[in-house]
């Protein structure tokens, strides 16, 4: 597998795999960071996948313990290293996405933006809905606010271009549009993305081990429900 390395700071190397976003690229940062997660180095901090990179952090000064015999500097040792790994670990196989299924009720107070966005594309409330729900979404990274995901695999047909001026305050789990992108705000927090339904499932969940819902990886279904559905699921999830 052909990367390139580059350092980020101090304590952190980039690995790119290419500078577009493709299925191709997205699995092969999952295959390195399944192999990652699975035989983590002591110095090894921890390491983030993004979409056509994978970012890992180093401890600095172990690893300068652990180069005194080679006096290599930190980053040329772990440039080696990771090199090293990614020649000899077997990456054929990419694992196995997890299927999560996101209800969404669409629209009214939820969705303030559904009928712009289906006045941008020509459409119907109820086609926009039919569509973005029917989509096959790829999480292909977290990030912008802790568990949001950036999901890929919307269609052009109900692509939107961002509001002019941002809303300072967006409510937590709510779905938006910008551009061919579809996103959900996990906690409340500016954006200026356009706003089409909200889900009743917390994203981001800061007392438990796993905080986030989603993961880079992961497969998204969304399902249409009422505003009763709605309900009835956010008072389970509390």
């Amino acid at each position: 597998m052909k990367v390139r390395l580059h350092p980020l700071g101090d304590n952190a190397i980039i690995i790119e795999f290419g500078e577009e976003i493709t299925i191709d690229i997205h699995k092969k940062v999952q295959r390195v960071s399944s192999l990652l997660e699975n035989h983590s180095a002591q110095w090894m901090i921890e390491f983030i996948p993004a979409f056509s990179t994978v970012t890992v952090f180093y401890d600095p000064l172990l690893v300068s313990s652990l180069t005194k015999q080679d006096r290599l500097p930190p980053y040329k040792w772990v440039c080696n290293e990771l090199q090293r790994f990614l020649s000899s670990a077997t990456i054929e196989e990419t694992p196995a996405p997890r299927v999560v299924e996101i209800p969404v009720c669409y629209g009214g107070e939820f969705g303030p933006d559904l009928e712009f966005v289906a006045e941008h594309n020509g459409l119907t409330p109820e086609k926009v809905i039919d569509i973005h729900a029917d989509g096959d979404y790829i999480v292909y990274m977290i990030g912008f606010a802790p568990g949001f995901p950036y999901l890929g695999g919307m269609p052009e047909t109900i692509a939107a271009p961002r509001r002019e001026s941002p809303r300072f305050k967006i409510p937590p789990r709510t779905v938006g549009i910008a551009g061919r992108q579809t996103g959900i705000y996990p906690i409340e927090t500016p954006g200026g993305w356009r706003l089409i339904g909200r889900t009743p499932l917390p994203l981001f969940r800061p007392d438990q081990n796993i905080p986030s819902l989603l993961r880079a990886g992961d497969k998204i279904k969304f399902k249409p429900i009422s505003l009763e559905e709605y309900k009835s699921l956010e008072e389970e999830s509390q």
